[in-house]
């Protein structure tokens, strides 16, 4: 697999373009079919991703996550009963009424579009960041919306606060940087398999490209919370002009590129099965802050720092990573 540095030239051909990427050639595909992923707090934004846009983007692989919109704009309420105690019970009935009032609005897509998604959820035993009934309620949640045929929920497996995978990673048992767990366990395999149609097996290795992108330039102050600099892996069936779909996968808190390097984006699973079945990986960064906004751990936005919409469709890190994803295409 090759990993391409930003060139002086490219960067000059970005300056004058606001629709594509430094480096990352036109891609031919299919964002109809697009389909996401995420740990923790990639995880609580893959699934508010998936809802808002789920007019294109068909399905979700949410690891170690609680219910869309739980912390309802308030970090009190997100340490209250969001990650890793219930102090007090999650209004799941109130977070589905202002669901289906955005929906309603527009700010989400249409409660139609949504049944029609495919989710894989996992929550590992042996999770200490985020309690069985957080993950519990999430997969409650979705049992509101699709048909028990559309939604899957791993929830047997001894597995710490990781992204569980065959060989990489810490002991399986243990939540550490890079927080991907040895587990004997293809959780992105697994996920792909549900949310993807007709699947194939993975290539032995990896050989397509890694691209960095540049996520501010590209989204402008809607990704001023988001790094500078994100990765997109281009499989060579792609970038030869094969038609291909979009993977995106959001990393999890500490999990950022500036902590833990290219480990999430190489080896957390996704880039073999890309091969094989001509998807592209879009993986955003986000950037730890200290104070405006108070996020020291680079997590994604899903308690509000951003914005009180920070849920929906006109939430800036979802709005930012939309333009990124179009920023691939040619088409």
């Amino acid at each position: 697999m090759k990993i391409f540095p930003l060139t002086l030239l490219g960067c000059l051909a970005f300056a004058l373009s606001s629709t594509a990427s430094a480096d990352v050639p036109l891609l031919t595909l299919n964002l109809k079919q697009t389909t996401v992923s995420g740990l923790s707090s990639g995880g609580y934004m893959a699934a508010q991703f998936q809802f808002a846009h789920a007019d294109w983007v068909k399905g979700a692989a949410i690891v170690a996550a609680g219910p869309v919109y739980c912390a309802q704009n308030n970090l009190l309420t997100a340490l209250d009963h969001c990650i890793n105690k219930i102090t007090s019970p999650i209004p799941l009935a109130e977070l589905t009424r202002q669901l289906k009032d955005w929906s309603a609005q527009g700010l989400l897509a249409s409660e139609a579009e949504i049944k029609q998604s495919k989710i894989w959820l996992l929550h590992g035993t042996a999770d200490q960041k985020i309690t069985k009934q957080v993950a519990d309620t999430l997969y409650q949640q979705y049992q509101e919306w699709l048909p028990a045929t559309q939604l899957s929920y791993v929830q047997d497996k001894n597995f710490a606060h990781h992204m569980p995978t065959l060989s990489e990673g810490s002991a399986c048992n243990s939540s550490e940087a890079p927080f991907l767990g040895n587990c004997n366990y293809d959780a992105a395999g697994e996920a792909l398999k549900f949310i993807q149609a007709d699947l194939k097996a993975p290539a032995t290795q990896s050989s397509g490209t890694v691209y960095p992108i540049q996520q501010q330039k590209i989204a402008g102050q809607l990704a001023a919370t988001m790094a500078e600099q994100g990765y997109v892996y281009v499989p060579k069936s792609c970038e030869q002009g094969q038609s291909c779909t979009l993977h995106i996968s959001f990393h999890g808190c500490n999990q950022h590129a500036d902590a833990v390097g290219m480990a999430y984006v190489e080896k957390a699973g996704f880039n073999r099965y890309a091969d094989s079945n001509n998807i592209v990986v879009l993986y955003p960064q986000t950037r730890a802050s200290k104070l405006m906004p108070m996020n020291p751990q680079a997590c994604w936005d899903w308690w509000g720092y951003t914005d009180a919409n920070y849920a929906n469709r006109k939430g800036q890190q979802i709005q930012a990573v939309v333009k990124l994803a179009q920023s691939l295409s040619s088409k």
